[in-house]
């Protein structure tokens, strides 16, 4: 059991979070400073924020790094509760780009793509430290930052595919196929499932591309796979969480509105949660492809229907009373 589901499972893992890492640092160093100053002029409505949230999400591809750095500036008096709200929402949007790639099922081009981009970034760094223009620096610091996303990326897929290859030992092992068998009568195994692993390892992406792996050679049923992606979202709180303690109260506010955002609408999916698959699988008949879809649909609407909610004058009230 160890050599062959611990091991892989933990490999791959490493790679998946090492990927998902560099990715966020190198679009960080990219555009991280501009994106921020964006967030700190644009978000005078809940829509704005919103909008705001989801790019800068989509841009630097860590919706917990934005849910902290909000936590901070709140703290620091930056950014007053009320601001944050919007972001909070476009967060979860944004965070679905992740999930949407890798069930592209790109996992082929990983090494390719690592070693077109390692080739591109050497190659970049090598030229920098000759470039006496400018403006030739600039190009190239762009063109390495996004070419060590991309390797990121590639790592990331690489990742999935070294934690696939545990699926044929987890199906010959009863505890698995009891906990299929079980998860079968009651989606709420799948839910507690996906919130204690992404709690444990903080990274509701890891969580979800496991659960598309497992999927995708059909290992687990998709309905399972969609309760396990409510789960992440509640265990992704966590990091939100912890974030908020010791800080300011408006700080905390901000921790509380990303659980209660996320732990309820794991609450109002888990009775449609039969709908939330037919409606993916309209859009996919791949698998991991509609628990991808699935996560797009569930983050969009909760955002959606927790919008109105942000404009009702009791919150803008206790955003100025913190």
């Amino acid at each position: 059991m160890f050599a062959q589901i611990v091991v892989p499972l933990s490999i791959g893992l490493c790679i998946f979070l090492t990927g998902m890492k560099v990715m966020e640092l190198a679009l960080h160093q990219w555009a991280g400073s501009f994106l921020t100053g964006l967030v700190e002029r644009f978000t005078r409505t809940p829509l704005r924020g919103l909008l705001i949230g989801t790019g800068i999400t989509a841009a630097l591809q860590s919706s917990s790094a934005i849910t902290v750095i909000t936590i901070g500036l709140v703290n620091a008096g930056i950014m007053t509760f009320p601001k944050t709200l919007g972001i909070i929402l476009g967060t979860n949007i944004g965070t679905c780009i992740t999930t949407e790639l890798i069930g592209l099922n790109l996992t082929k081009l990983a090494w390719p793509l690592l070693t077109v981009s390692g080739t591109v970034w050497l190659g970049t760094l090598a030229a920098s430290g000759s470039a006496r223009s400018f403006r030739l620096r600039r190009f190239l610091h762009h063109v390495r930052s996004l070419s060590l996303a991309v390797c990121g990326f590639a790592a990331v897929m690489l990742g999935v595919e070294v934690m696939q290859t545990i699926v044929p030992a987890l199906q010959t092992r009863g505890l698995f196929g009891w906990f299929v068998e079980q998860a079968q009568r009651s989606v709420l195994w799948g839910v507690i499932a996906g919130a204690v692993l992404t709690a444990i390892i903080h990274s509701s992406a890891a969580t979800i591309a496991m659960t598309m792996g497992l999927a995708a050679v059909e290992a687990i049923p998709v309905e399972l796979g969609i309760a396990i992606v409510l789960g992440a979202n509640v265990g992704t709180c966590v990091t939100a969480l912890i974030a908020g303690i010791g800080g300011s109260r408006s700080g905390q506010f901000v921790a509380w509105s990303h659980i209660a955002l996320n732990v309820g609408g794991a609450l109002l999916f888990l009775p449609l949660l039969p709908l939330l698959h037919q409606a993916s699988a309209l859009l996919s008949a791949n698998p991991s492809g509609q628990i991808a879809h699935a996560q797009t649909i569930f983050n969009i609407v909760c955002s959606l229907l927790a919008l109105p909610i942000c404009y009702l004058p009791a919150l803008q009230r206790l955003g100025r009373e913190s």
